[in-house]
């Protein structure tokens, strides 16, 4: 198994509140077909969703949180990937992190090929919402770049941020924006916006309490973006989709 498809799940910390714990639930749950005796594996862990319960999870339930990550990132869960099959990339973005999701399906169904987090820049963690979504667009395509090349087909990418269907659509873009157009242009894939509540996979990657920054010193101000009008870059956007054409 190629540890780093995984690493982002043996980094996993154990859940310090319910929040914490209905995330990586949310995220187990959506592979539980793949992983045998699920429901035994968790059933420690789901005394802590009923009221009033107290964290930190007891030697049992901890013991399943370890056992549950094992089971996530074993070769029956994560597939080899095949250039031929459908894919898609999920991403996610909190305050300080990025999270993203690579799979395919098969006639078994919808499989991961690899999972990754990124922590935010310094300079990035200012970036308005937007942007963080787009970053996390931009980052995952780059990490899989290899990947997503070598298909036979176009891709799709699910995001829950609904107005980067049509980020491109402005008249104007700053210099991020535009650099991150450009690199995109590489890539012929479909953005699709699909809601929040269903994007637990690349979320919940994004959220990990490990990620967050210790010291207020870690955030800076923004400075001032540089704007250029879009002259040379010409973007049709229909029903989710971006195609690029230059000049």
């Amino acid at each position: 198994m190629d540890q780093a498809k995984v690493q982002q799940i043996l980094n996993w910390p154990p859940p310090r509140n319910l929040k914490a714990l209905k995330s990586l639930l949310g995220f187990a749950n959506f592979y539980r077909r793949f992983i045998k005796n699920y429901s035994k594996i968790i059933s420690s862990l789901k005394n802590f969703l009923k009221k009033n319960s107290c964290f930190p999870l007891n030697e049992e339930a901890l013991r399943q949180f370890h056992q549950l990550k094992e089971a996530l990132t074993i070769a029956q869960i994560l597939s080899h990937f095949d250039p031929s099959l459908p894919t898609n990339v999920e991403t996610g973005a909190s305050d300080y992190a990025l999270g993203s999701v690579l799979s395919q399906i098969s006639d078994s169904g919808k499989h991961p090929i690899a999972f990754d987090s990124h922590n935010l820049l310094p300079a990035e963690l200012n970036y308005e919402i937007h942007d963080k979504e787009l970053l996390g667009i931009v980052w995952a395509l780059k990490g899989w770049r290899a990947f997503l090349l070598s298909l036979s087909s176009s891709f799709e990418v699910l995001t829950n941020h609904y107005s980067l269907q049509y980020f491109l659509s402005s008249k104007i873009l700053t210099f991020c924006q535009n650099h991150w157009a450009e690199f995109l242009s590489e890539f012929h894939f479909s953005i699709n916006y699909f809601p929040g509540h269903l994007a637990t996979l690349p979320d919940a990657l994004s959220c990990q309490k490990n990620i967050y920054p210790e010291r207020g010193e870690d955030f800076i101000r923004k400075t001032p973006m540089n704007y250029k009008k879009k002259s040379s870059l010409k973007v049709l956007c229909s029903q989710g989709e971006i195609i690029f054409k230059f000049d």
